[in-house]
């Protein structure tokens, strides 16, 4: 009786690997960065995430102190190393086209921030990044002052003093230059006026 249901159970797990299998060979799963993810996929990640979180996460305070100067710094390392996914103090209206290209979606932290998170929290994702996201990890590049001071801007980006508020909304997402082809073809447009003009000077010299 126990054999035949432990070889019922064993028989079942290796359709279903042979199963799983077969589906990821048939192409049949998105692997596109413009798919939007199932609902499976996004609870599965979520869930992840969130377990992570609860179990490896700093519970310690941020030790990096709540002041004007710290809070500075944060928008400096934000504007350095994240505005171009996360987004600017315009938020969700004006994401960068990296931002709008990326799978998953990153929020838009002026619209979608993490304010109410614990501090802990914020810094474990910065230093670690999230897999199978566009989340780096930034323990390789940012020490663990520069994280915990971006885990404090990121907490209070909702009530930033005047000076701090400031600097925050002139933080760009994008950069902003002129297209390249715009400028070509001004500098063509010069070139052809300099030929033309030296060629009526030319035409009046010899008519003389």
């Amino acid at each position: 009786m126990l054999k035949g249901i432990a070889a019922g159970v064993a028989l079942s797990l290796l359709i279903a690997l042979i199963a799983a299998y077969a589906l990821l060979h048939s192409g049949l799963i998105p692997a596109n960065a413009d798919a939007k993810p199932s609902q499976l996929e996004t609870w599965m990640a979520r869930t992840s995430l969130d377990a992570t979180l609860s179990r490896l996460a700093p519970k310690v305070p941020n030790p990096v102190a709540l002041t004007d100067e710290n809070l500075l710094h944060g928008v400096q390392i934000f504007a350095q190393n994240c505005a171009i996914c996360h987004g600017s103090a315009k938020g969700a209206a004006s994401p960068s086209p990296v931002a709008l290209g990326l799978y998953q979606k990153p929020p838009q932290l002026a619209t979608d921030g993490v304010e109410d998170d614990p501090e802990g929290y914020s810094f474990w994702k910065i230093k670690h990044g999230i897999r199978l996201t566009g989340m780096p990890s930034f323990g390789f590049t940012l020490s663990d002052q520069q994280i915990w001071t971006l885990a404090l801007f990121l907490k209070h980006m909702d009530q930033l003093p005047p000076k701090v508020l400031q600097t925050w909304q002139n933080v760009k997402n994008w950069p902003t230059v002129e297209p390249y082809a715009s400028n070509r073809n001004s500098s063509h447009d010069e070139v052809g006026n300099k030929l033309s003009q030296q060629g009526l000077e030319s035409q009046g010299m010899h008519g003389n």
